[in-house]
This record gives structure tokens, sequence and C-alpha cells, in this order.
């Protein structure tokens, strides 16, 4: 359901009153409380540090780092680049509010284009039509059958949508094409490809087990189509499209992400089939990569929701040296990473169907090791320890990752492990790893000092002119203020602020109070026309000020910014004093000298 037209504003009050902004935010940031405020990793641009702050007293959001900030409203329409009026609809129906049916139409509007609209509906389509030809026809037997033959349960293909792609080599491209799709915007989609030769269309998934791709909305954006019967390529997936980026899309994560907010953990898997049969074992976290590595986009979607995440790759060599790979990028993101292996170098998948949901959660996912547990043994492989050599060489190893924990009791538990498993001296094991940690310090200081997390997360302090503190503290007092704000306009007796954004905020905050509203800064960034104005509100609703100001301070504000204009003034003035003298124009010259003088009296009078 989209919005359009004019929404009344007790309908936008009544569904902001209705809400509580930091469980908005928390189903796509992870937030901590700190103080009267929460805090967490912003999504709206990578960082190590939160900077991302939510006060559920004010009803807004602001990250120091990146300027974003607003309400309720301006989070929805940012995080999901959707309408004001798109974002009004989904919270309404959060809240259980229903909306007038006379602004409310089922069309798609707003900010969504028609080509992207059109795209979005054919993958929903076809994902739907996909999942009816497997569960239904006889054209989709058999591969039910080999699905139902591999372990998939009726049950796990309805909650996955898992469908199949008829062989025909256009059978969607004409559905699409009587339906009204676009061909060439379908092409654009990855769903049909045209031929050189005559411009007609065919299908790129024919005769494949096909697994719906969902964005963080849960909405269809892709597939990846598995052979039947392992003909090349055995999976094949959409190409990259403006819906699509493999290296930013995790599946699952739309139906994971609430278990993993509940449960502070996700459990990272290879492919699909892991993550079918882990949510069907009870492991509600699981999430894979889309046949690619690891990157930094899939790190920060993880990281703004998980506190830890569980790497359970296949047991063979390859899995454990991609499990090796993953663990690092995302411990060096700042991820707490644990490791579970699975024994007989079996998948995850082929494990719970050879031993069961109990045992996989207990067995596996509950005793999934530390990574440097999981270090200890990843340096093992292909070496002789009863070689001599190779064994120092594995000691070594080992001695320098324990240096690179930053904890000296991990540091001591590890080394002790290694001195008794090889009967070694300890002392001569933390002198050696006592050599590698200070040099490792020392050549990591300045990123170390980044990627330590802050005690206590702060607003960074900066420092303005003296003009626009003053500006920006009465600013924080008006919202405050009904009364405040229309004595300021007296005191400034047709003056303005000197930033035009500040002017612009304090005319819009006059237009809010004279239509009758009470000082609310959540449903003031509504009343605001652009980002950039709620931007700049959310900074200075931030900041610590007083609960009240005394009349001193404020004639003090007005002062200072009355001031900074005949400060510009002067300094144009002895511009063109210094212009005039060059010119041997002494009478222009002496007269800017008097100007200059009685602006500099007025200065001190003030």
């Amino acid at each position: 359901m989209y919005v359009t037209g004019k929404i009344p504003e007790e309908t936008i009050q009544q569904i902001k009153q209705s809400l509580d902004i930091t469980e908005v935010v928390s189903d796509y940031v992870q937030l901590k409380k700190q103080g009267r405020n929460f805090f967490g990793l912003c999504p709206f641009h990578g960082e190590n540090s939160p900077s991302f702050s939510v006060s559920p007293d004010k009803q807004i959001y602001h990250c120091f780092g990146c300027g974003a900030g607003g309400n309720v409203f301006s989070f929805l329409m940012e995080i999901e680049n959707i309408s004001f009026q798109e974002a009004v609809a989904k919270l309404a129906e959060r809240a259980g509010i229903t909306l007038d049916s006379a602004v409310t139409r089922h069309e798609h509007g707003g900010s969504i284009s028609k080509e992207h609209d059109q795209i979005m509906e054919a993958h929903e389509l076809l994902a739907k039509f996909y999942h009816h030809l497997l569960m239904n026809t006889t054209e989709g037997q058999e591969a039910l059958d080999y699905l139902e033959k591999r372990g998939f349960s009726k049950e796990e293909l309805e909650a996955f949508q898992i469908g199949w792609s008829l062989p025909n080599w256009d059978f969607t491209a004409k559905f699409l094409q009587k339906r009204g799709f676009d061909s060439e915007w379908m092409e654009k989609a990855g769903l049909i490809i045209r031929k050189e030769e005559d411009g007609s269309y065919f299908d790129r998934f024919r005769g494949r087990i096909m697994f719906p791709l969902h964005n963080e909305k849960g909405k269809v954006v892709a597939f990846s189509g598995r052979s039947l019967h392992d003909e090349k390529p055995k999976y094949l997936n959409s190409p990259e499209t403006p819906l699509f980026n493999k290296s930013r899309l995790l599946y699952n994560f739309h139906r994971a992400r609430p278990a993993i907010r509940k449960q502070h953990y996700a459990v990272l898997f290879e492919g699909f089939a892991d993550v079918i049969a882990a949510a069907s074992a009870g492991v509600e976290t699981g999430i894979a990569t889309m046949g690619t590595s690891l990157t930094d986009a899939h790190v920060q979607q993880i990281r703004r929701i998980a506190d830890q995440v569980i790497i359970c790759f296949d047991g063979d060599s390859a899995g454990i040296q991609a499990a090796f790979r993953a663990a690092n990028l995302l411990s060096d993101n700042g991820c707490d990473i644990k490791v579970a292996l699975i024994p007989d170098k079996l998948d995850p998948d082929d494990y719970i169907k050879a031993y069961g949901a109990e045992k996989f959660r207990n067995n596996v996912i509950e005793t999934a090791m530390t990574l440097m547990a999981f270090k200890m043994e990843y340096y093992k492989q292909g070496k002789n320890l009863q070689d001599e050599g190779q064994k120092l060489h594995y000691i070594e190893e080992i001695v320098a990752e324990i240096s690179k924990l930053k904890k000296a009791v991990e540091r001591d538990y590890y080394l002790r492990q290694i001195a008794e498993q090889f009967s070694l001296s300890l002392d001569a094991l933390k002198q050696q790893e006592k050599q590698l940690f200070f040099k490792e310090r020392k050549k990591h200081a300045s990123n170390e000092q980044t990627l330590r997390p802050a005690p206590a997360v702060r607003a960074p302090v900066k420092l303005y002119p003296a003009f626009q503190t003053a500006e920006r503290r009465l600013i924080a007092h008006m919202l405050k203020d009904v009364d405040l704000t229309y004595k300021v306009k007296e005191l400034l007796n047709g003056e303005t602020f000197n930033l035009d954004e500040h002017q612009a905020i304090f005319t819009y905050l006059l237009g809010f109070y004279e239509g009758g509203n009470a000082p609310d800064s959540s449903a003031f960034i509504s009343f605001l026309p652009n980002t950039n104005l709620r931007r700049l509100v959310s900074d200075i609703e931030m900041m610590m000020v007083s609960e009240a100001i005394n009349d001193e301070a404020v004639h003090d504000y007005i002062k200072e910014i009355l001031q900074y204009d005949k400060v510009l003034k002067i300094k144009a003035k002895k511009q063109q004093q210094v212009a005039a003298e060059k010119a041997k124009d002494y009478g222009t010259a002496a007269h800017l000298a008097m100007e200059i003088v009685k602006l500099k009296k007025e200065l001190k009078n003030k």
C-alpha cells in the first residue's frame, strides 16, 4: 500500500506517538544503551566505532560521523530509499493504524520508477510461479522428487519459496510479455537474454531448481538456479543488476534478522542448503554469502545487528581455508568470532541429515571453538608435527598469533596450552611472545587505536566560531520553548541569523509554533522541507544544553550574532580602504577609515 495526497497532521502524530524510534531502528541496527541514549554502528556509512545515536526521549537519531539524522519517518525513508508517504504507510501498518482511504491507493508511486517497479514485480511474480511449478505440477515432479530425496521437507520448500523453471527456451520470456512486462527491462533484470541475430528473447533459467534471493526488506531481487543433473554450471545466478549485488546480499538475512537481534549472534554458512537445513534444525540465525568470499559490505551488514559470528563452513580443506579467511576479515572489523568445525569433512547439510538436528545444535554449534583455538588447529594442516623443523615452525606461527590477542589472560591461557602440549618452557614462550607483542603493537599502534572500542560513546567535540555557537545554542533552546522563540524574533529586530541554514530553521520554527504546535523536535523535523535541515536540527538537538536559559545568556547570544555582521563589514571596508589607497583615491580611503572607526565604536558599545 502506498500513500498519496495530503496526510492529516493528526494521523502523522498518532503514528509517531504509537511507535518508539528505538524499536524501529533496532530492526536495522544493533543498539546498546549508554546513558540516556542508544548507540550503534551507522547503517548509512561504514565504520568500526559506533557514532550513530538514537534518543528515545526526543524520538530522533543522529550520526556524528556522516551527519545523517531525523525522526522515525526520515530514518525509514533513508534506509529503505522510499518516499515520506511510503514511510507513513509502513509505520502506520506497524502501529496498527488504518490510513484514510482517501489518501491511500494500491499503486506504486512516490520515488519508485516504473522500470524499478516492474522489475521488482516480475521477480515476485516469477518466484511464486516457479514455486507453483515445483509443488503443484507434473512438470516439476522430477525436481520435487530429487529435492525430497536430498532431504528437503515440504515445509522447507514452502518457507524458502524454492521453485522450478521449465526447460523450455522461451517460456518465461513469453510469460512476462503476455503480462505486459517490458522485455528490455526484463533483460536488464537478468531474467531473459536477447538474441543478437533476430532480437528475440529466451529464458536465462531453464530446467533449474530455483532459489529466490531476497534483499534486506524481504523482496525478491534475483535468483540462483541449481542444475538438476549436475550440468555445468552447477549454480547459475542472476547477473549484477540495479537491484542485485552479490557482494552485498546475504542469503536469508531478511528471515534471520529478528533471531539474530534476539540471540545476538549470526551463524555464517557457505551455501543455501546449509542455511535451510540449519533453520529446520532450530538454528534460525543462519545466513550465507552468494557463492563468493565474504566482503567488507557483508561484514558491515552483519556487524550492525550481531555481537558474535559463528562460522560453520564445510569440514574439508577448502572449507577450512575459507573459514580462516572469513574469520580474519570479521575479526579485523571488530567481530567476536567462533568457528564450528564439522567432523568427517562433511558439510553442515550432510551432517544434519546423517546425525540429526539435536547433535548439530549441541555438538557443532554449541561447541564452536574460539578463533584462537581454531587457528591452533588450522596451522596444523599439512604439517608433520613429528618432524622437528615443522614442529618449531608451527610453534612460531601460533606464538605470533597469540601475540596479537588483546587480553593478557587470553595470551597466558594459550601459551600454557602450547607449553604443555610440546613440553616447552613457559618462560621461554612468554619471552618470545612478549617481543612479538610489543613489535605488533608498535607496528599497528594507529590501527589499534582506531579499532579499539571506546568505553563510552561520546559526540565528537566540534569547535565553531563564537557567532555559530551562539546561533546553535539559541536554536537548541528555542526547540524547547515557544516563548523564547518569539522573544528572539523581537530581539533580532529585523536582523537575521548569519548562517542561511540557521535562519531557515528559525523561520520554519516560527511557522511551526504559529500553527499551534507545542515544542516537539521529532514533529518539527517532519515539518522541515529537506534532508539537510532535518539533519542539522537532529545534530543541534543532540547538543548538551541546560533545560532553562536566563535572560542574560539570551542577550549575550543575540549580541554575538549581531556583532558578527559588523565584524564582516569592518573586514570588507578595510579591504576597500587598501584598494582605494593603492589607486591613490585618498578621499575615499579617508571616508572608509571614518566608517571603520564608527563601526568599531558600535561594537564596543554593544
